[in-house]
């Protein structure tokens, strides 16, 4: 069957201006153009749209979107497939974080006791599979299972003085990185900060710091598109910036 712009855009429930603007850009291009100039999709471009509105609801950015989806190797079954395992993580933490609330309504209206610990269960599960979700796979690979398993026990055990502070790091680290990254200099003062503070947040997950191990943790954040996607959102270059801060920060680069 095929459509044209007006009839894709109510059949997916997005505008016609989005599907304009993804063939602008070379993310979706229609099957051909009719007599009267009007833009023709087929089947082809109707998966290719599913998917794109897959990514977007998981948080991937156009750019990377269109990398993935325009690659001659991308295997529609396979993106499918992955989809499925990270809505499944998210509908985890959804009830996880449900269930928490739950309880603490029940501490709220004297129905049941709840610890302090306990009131932050549910994000500190959430922590653990958005990681999972995002870069589980590579993690393991890298580090094995033993090292992993371990990391989110350590997460689950954390008191709600560290979680709170393991949060502000991670938003501190943001906000560092980002003003360092326009000094141009990953060995400027605020650079090196932004490296000290990623240790410091490395250290809630870590059962011991290497240097080594963080120039590792620095250089993965380059070599993996996942994660270079991630620190590169904002602002291409992003990753191989902090790479080289976390470098001379480690005494890894001179």
């Amino acid at each position: 069957m095929e459509y044209t712009v007006q009839k894709l855009g109510r059949l997916a429930g997005v505008s016609t201006r989005t599907l304009r603007y993804y063939d602008e850009i070379g993310i979706l291009k229609p099957a051909r153009m009719n007599s009267s100039g009007y833009r023709i999709y087929g089947q082809a471009e109707v998966n290719r749209l599913q998917q794109i509105l897959f990514y977007r609801e998981l948080g991937v950015n156009l750019d990377r979107i269109k990398e993935l989806v325009t690659d001659p190797s991308f295997d529609g079954i396979e993106a499918l497939k992955e989809h499925r395992e990270q809505l499944l993580a998210r509908r985890k933490q959804l009830d996880a974080l449900i269930a928490n609330v739950d309880k603490t309504l029940a501490w709220s209206e004297g129905r049941m006791t709840m610890t302090d610990k306990e009131k932050f269960e549910g994000f500190k599960q959430k922590l653990i599979d958005d990681n999972e979700a995002k870069y589980g796979k590579e993690v393991r690979e890298k580090y094995g299972d033993e090292k992993v398993d371990k990391s989110n026990a350590k997460v689950k055990n954390m008191t709600k003085e560290q979680y709170e502070e393991v949060t502000r790091l991670a938003a501190e680290v943001t906000d560092t990185l980002a003003e360092a990254f326009k000094t141009g200099d990953p060995g400027s003062e605020v650079a090196q900060k932004a490296a000290e503070l990623h240790k410091r947040w490395l250290t809630y997950y870590w059962g011991e710091y290497t240097k080594e191990a963080h120039a590792g943790v620095a250089q993965m954040y380059v070599d993996d598109e996942r994660f270079r996607a991630y620190y590169d959102e904002k602002q291409p270059g992003t990753a191989e910036f902090l790479r080289d801060a976390i470098l001379i920060y480690t005494g890894m680069k001179a």
